[in-house]
């Protein structure tokens, strides 16, 4: 599933490419996705122009001028496929493959001026298309409940604590919790908790100021890497081929089951648990 450093990369491409375009003409191939595309709705939005592109967790909210809002949430598989110009199909992040793109699965097209379009594609249709009003989309069912993100100033050590106060929830399901922190996933969960060598069973309750600034600075510092990694593909995605995303290369923990930990003098092995229905990646030497 995209997670926060994956849409903050569709959100920069979409700028790059429609920002301050017209909407001409929207096609809805297939409405049946997580929320049934609204066809009278969508059609109105045709000769709106795209005032701003911004992310709220893990949703995309395309800003347009007559007062409404598309949010997009892409689910498990969605994916934005952009057409420039010159009829290139082009990446608007790192997380997939042009080569694994299927037209069977094209449920919208919106076609904007200067003969360029985006098309919303999803093989398990989890993701989902909405239109709200701009001034009550802070209030949509779906953002009104975030935590703050991760960057914010209101993620600090004040916060984190009046969070944890007496709570017996473990440090992993506490991070996963989109009420508490936005954004985040179980791959940037995994990494910043490694990085803060901290045990993810651990109880939030016994954590100590220490550990939680240090969990707050790891956060943000794996966000940012993961996000420069992939940024650095939007440069490229002229190339009709794509460009993956190169985070996937500095994985401390995730995915490396039985390998050793990259600490230099750590003898530990990286184990993997399950915790809320979800692979845990931990060292069983620094983070006992």
């Amino acid at each position: 599933m995209p997670e926060l450093p994956e849409v903050e990369v569709v959100k920069k491409s979409l700028q790059k490419y429609i920002l301050n375009l017209t909407i001409e003409n929207i096609e809805i191939r297939n409405k049946f996705l997580r929320y049934n595309i609204n066809y009278k709705i969508f059609k109105k939005m045709i000769k709106s122009k795209i005032l701003s592109i911004n992310r709220r967790s893990k949703y995309l909210l395309i800003n347009l001028d007559n007062d409404y809002t598309i949010l997009i949430h892409l689910g498990m598989t969605g994916k934005i496929i952009i057409i420039s110009s010159q009829n290139t199909k082009n990446k608007s992040s790192f997380y997939y493959d042009l080569k694994d793109f299927n037209h069977d699965h094209d449920h919208l097209i919106i076609k904007f001026n200067k003969n360029i379009k985006i098309i919303y594609n999803d093989i398990r249709k989890f993701g989902f298309i909405k239109i709200i009003k701009t001034p009550k989309i802070l209030l949509s069912p779906h953002l009104k409940n975030l935590g703050p993100e991760p960057f914010s100033k209101e993620f600090n050590l004040d916060y984190f604590k009046s969070k944890i106060k007496k709570r017996k929830i473990i440090l992993k399901d506490l991070l996963m919790n989109q009420k508490f922190l936005s954004g985040l996933g179980n791959i940037y969960v995994n990494e910043a908790v490694f990085m803060s060598k901290l045990n993810p069973r651990i109880k939030v309750k016994k954590l100590l100021n220490k550990n939680i600034l240090s969990l707050i600075k790891n956060i943000r510092k794996v966000l940012r890497k993961a996000i420069k990694q992939g940024g650095s593909s939007v440069k490229n995605f002229n190339n009709t081929k794509g460009q993956k995303g190169k985070f996937q290369e500095f994985l401390c923990v995730y995915g490396r089951e039985g390998k050793f930990c990259i600490r230099s003098k750590c003898p530990g092995k990286i184990k993997v648990i399950r915790i809320s229905n979800r692979s845990t990646f931990y060292c069983n030497i620094c983070q006992k």
